[in-house]
């Protein structure tokens, strides 16, 4: 259909599976095997939410417009609240609908906590002391025998945690935790396609949605690729050098930018030959029935009473 989204657009990527010899790294690997190993689990695990979306959950169940509207509304609510309690309430909550929906929760959360060690409690971890954050002194860690000054900034005599800057970084980072449990929740229990449509019912500007598909399907795509152009390699060679390794990802990285360019504009080249004006026209989504109502209240009920906290 003319204009259309092109259905292959929409379709779930078809990764490697799980056994597969070119996921794993066999014993003696060099790094390089070791990183594109590393690589082609991160994009199956990244890609694994088209099964957990067909699983019979509660979350599953939702409408994707409704899943949509839950993630902003409670976005906005982890963002503005100041204290740990409705924090924490808000986690709880997260806990039982990823339950309820029949998600791995050891799997789930791994990824949540590693992310938000990471990009939450190690980003605020130095505004613990009190060099940064004034206040009551929980912890010592340094004595000095006076207080120093550098120019307008001056070092306490005593330096340690403080009680401030410990609340100031579990809130900061609850709120990664909320907020990234929150993502993976939706991201997981809601197909690729269903989120487009919710998307597109929000006005989301069609140039963003096309990018947003395109990057979904190829990204894995342009992954086989440059599992394919190691594998040729490593067939062709006895004894791997580690400088000439580096040296052929120097190259291949350059060779595979250009030929992910070249295959943009073929494919882009291929839906104006079809039709393609700029506009994505979908299917309209099915009307939203009184469960989905009724659900829409109940997940949004006890967001008010967290917002009122």
């Amino acid at each position: 259909m003319p204009g259309n989204l092109p259905p292959f657009l929409l379709s779930p990527p078809r990764p490697y599976p799980a056994d597969s010899p070119r996921t794993k790294s066999a014993s003696g690997a060099t790094f390089l095997d070791k990183g594109l190993a590393g690589c082609a689990a991160l994009l199956k695990t990244t890609f694994v939410q088209w099964d957990t979306a067909r699983r019979k959950g509660f979350f599953q169940k939702l409408d994707a417009r409704v899943k949509l509207f839950f993630l902003l509304f409670f976005v906005v609510l982890i963002s503005i609240k100041q204290s740990l309690l409705p924090e924490v309430g808000i986690a709880l909550l997260i806990l039982m609908l990823a339950g309820l929906s029949r998600l791995d929760l050891w799997s789930f959360y791994r990824r949540v906590l590693f992310l938000s060690f990471l990009f939450g409690f190690l980003v605020a971890l130095p505004s613990c002391l009190n060099v940064i954050t004034p206040g009551e002194i929980l912890l010592p860690l340094v004595d000095f025998p006076e207080e120093r000054c550098f120019f307008a900034w001056c070092l306490p005599k005593t330096v340690g945690i403080t009680r401030q800057g410990l609340e100031g970084t579990s809130m900061l980072t609850l709120r990664v935790f909320n907020s990234l449990s929150l993502s993976f929740l939706v991201i997981y229990t809601t197909p690729f396609s269903e989120m487009i449509r919710a998307l597109k019912s929000l006005k989301v500007p069609d140039l963003f949605l096309l990018i947003i598909a395109l990057s979904y399907q190829y990204i894995l795509i342009f992954a086989k690729v440059m599992e394919d152009l190691h594998l040729a390699r490593k067939s062709k060679l006895i004894n791997n050098d580690s400088r000439e390794a580096r040296d052929w990802v120097a190259g291949r990285m350059a060779f595979l930018f250009r030929r992910t360019k070249g295959r943009c504009e073929e494919v882009f080249s291929a839906m104006l030959s079809r039709g393609f004006t700029g506009e994505i026209k979908l299917y309209a989504p099915r009307k939203l029935e009184c469960a989905d109502l009724a659900w829409t209240v109940l997940l949004f009920f006890p967001g008010m009473l967290l917002l009122i906290i």
